[in-house]
């Protein structure tokens, strides 16, 4: 009967239905097994698809039913912050809903931006699944929005990663599915074309896929990541800045920065941990276009997880982070301190923005870093031998023969002495290098910038309501120079004016 039975069946059958009438069959027979193998087989076939079933058993919920995966609804965070860890040791079906919003935020003092977002904040919201985990992800695109948006997560397994079954138009929402197939930390952004311009104005994140047994644990985990904008005008021009697709196409960048805006980890929003507790950074590079060298400056990573995957890398002081790449990083903090962490590709970091700190609390351990122990007058032999017999005819000095000439000769010497740590713009870096533009330190009076330069500067002060406590040292500049520079700074970026004179500089010292 089961013969005929399978004869009567379409050739194009699926085979679990051929094997279901088997099993039938083979059940009312009182046949002890049911399965593909070969008689010869069957036997220890058997035995291992029980031991299978009992492992499959036990990594599914005790609780759910007919073999239904429980349902749970992702938590998502916003940078630097990141979900807690699954803690599951079974798989589960997870909701991650999200939603496209175009709004104008902050890029830097003065500057703000028209990103394009996933869940309002650049980068994205951080997504923490478990590998086998189901998800069920379903995107909005606000009503708002001037354009068509979508998803392309690096961890689907599928064509464009999810981009095609995700085009959402405006004031729509799309659903698909996917199995988290392989642990890893990766990217995720927008597709449409042009795909370069959407992922230029911010829409970018990463997911976290982890592995059966989880991550160890560590102490604190924060979500960085970095990406490089392009703008009409350059770094620091204020106002609403629109996106330069020549730039972008020449990747010249304006600024790299780290989560979205300059100054997003520094002040306030400094991340902060303790002496002795093992820091996991999940690092992404958004790009569009720019490879991060990325460094913490002052630590050793005790561990990295290359390009996000499983692969392990030991005491790391800089990985490279590919555009639409990742980095997972661990470290155990042993001196209190800021650390700064950059993009080493350095004048990213004090020049376009890539600089953020991790502050660390806690008690100084002398043996691991003392901190300056003395210091004194350094006299090498060559300099006292090349000041015998110098010759002593004076160079001939290009001076400034009025105000005009005194402030455009100062630019050139700020460009090449000052502008690294206060920016070209005079707008310094925030909780290390004070503004030079409109700053009340300086128009209260101009003799505490002669002074900073030919003496050097150190110990706390305060510039436009907020407190800098980092060291400037001393600048070999002659007494020309100095007055040139000073004025150039006193007649810029919307300080008093005025001008200094080389005879005044001279009275200074």
């Amino acid at each position: 009967m089961l013969i005929s039975t399978l004869k009567t069946l379409p050739k194009n059958a699926p085979s679990y239905s051929r094997l279901a009438l088997a099993c039938l069959f083979a059940i009312t027979s009182g046949l002890i097994g049911c399965d593909k193998s070969t008689p010869e087989n069957s036997a220890s076939d058997s035995n291992e698809s029980t031991a299978t079933t009992t492992s499959e058993t036990k990594d599914t919920d005790s609780n759910t039913e007919q073999g239904e995966l429980p349902v749970i609804d992702a938590i998502l965070t916003s940078a630097p912050q990141v979900p807690p860890p699954t803690n599951r040791d079974y798989p589960a079906r997870v909701v991650v809903k999200m939603e496209t919003v175009e709004k104008v935020m902050r890029l830097a003092d003065g500057v703000e931006y028209n990103f394009w977002t996933f869940n309002g904040s650049v980068p994205g919201s951080f997504i923490r699944v478990r590998e086998g985990d189901e998800v069920e992800f379903h995107l909005s695109n606000h009503p708002d929005s001037k354009m068509p948006h979508n998803i392309d997560l690096h961890a689907v397994t599928g064509p464009g990663g999810g981009a095609a079954s995700s085009f959402t138009s405006p004031g729509h929402t799309s659903e698909f599915n996917f199995t988290a197939l392989k642990p890893g930390l990766y990217v995720y952004h927008c597709a449409v074309a042009p795909v370069g311009m959407h992922i230029a104005n911010g829409m970018y994140g990463l997911i976290l896929v982890e592995p059966k047994e989880g991550l160890p644990k560590v102490d604190k985990e924060f979500y960085v990541m970095q990406s490089d904008f392009y703008t009409k005008g350059d770094y620091g021009d204020k106002g609403l800045q629109p996106f330069d697709m020549e730039k972008a196409v020449k990747e010249d960048a304006d600024y790299v920065v780290f989560n979205g805006s300059v100054g997003s980890m520094t002040g306030d929003n400094a991340l902060k941990a303790k002496v002795g507790e093992t820091v996991r950074l999940f690092v992404g590079n958004g790009g569009p276009n720019l490879v991060s060298s990325f460094h913490v400056i002052g630590e050793i990573f005790d561990k990295v997880n290359i390009e996000g995957g499983l692969s392990e890398n030991h005491n790391v002081q800089t990985t490279l982070i590919p555009a639409g790449g990742s980095a997972i990083t661990q470290f155990k903090l042993d001196v209190p301190g800021d650390y700064v962490i950059v993009d080493h590709s350095i004048f990213r970091a004090f020049n376009k923005g890539a600089l953020g700190i991790l502050s660390v609390e806690g008690p100084e351990d002398k043996k691991i870093y003392s901190g300056k122990v003395r210091e004194q007058v350094y006299l090498p032999e060559g300099s006292a031998t090349q000041s015998i017999g110098k010759n002593d005819t004076p160079k001939p000095e290009v001076t400034a023969k009025n105000l005009q000439q005194r402030i455009k000769m100062g630019e050139s010497v700020y460009a090449s002495n000052c502008a690294a740590c206060h920016q070209p713009n005079g707008t310094g870096i925030p909780n290390a290098f004070p503004p030079l533009a409109k700053s009340d330190y300086l128009n209260a009076d101009p003799n505490r910038a002669i002074d900073a330069i030919h003496n050097g500067l150190s110990g706390k002060i305060t510039v436009n309501g907020k407190e800098y406590n980092s060291v400037m040292p001393a600048v070999d500049l002659d007494n020309e120079k100095t007055a040139n520079v000073v004025t150039y700074i006193m007649n810029s970026w919307g300080n008093k004016g005025g001008e200094i004179t080389p005879a005044h500089v001279a009275a200074r010292k």
